[in-house]
């Protein structure tokens, strides 16, 4: 799966997958979790409220290039590098 950004130790990757709606795989440690693009949010899995929020807060930041690599990712492209600030 490709890795989209990498910050404070939060691994994010997005693949094109049809059964879901848009949306990244967040790793932290042993946490894994998915989150939706529009709107931000934790839809499946775990992970740390601290973590958690600073993966919501760069997703709201970046929620346009993840909606493009999104769709990148829909046509089989690989999806761009997102900047892992805030």
């Amino acid at each position: 799966m490709p890795e989209v950004a990498r910050f404070h130790g939060i691994i994010v990757r997005m693949y094109y997958d049809d059964r879901h709606r848009p949306h990244f795989h967040a790793y932290y440690g042993e946490f894994a979790a998915l989150f939706s693009i529009d709107p931000p949010a934790l839809y499946e899995g775990v992970m740390p409220r601290r973590q958690q929020n600073i993966i919501l807060g760069w997703a709201e930041v970046h929620q346009e290039e993840l909606i493009e690599n999104w769709e990148r990712a829909r046509r089989g492209d690989f999806p761009l590098r997102v900047e892992g600030t805030i």
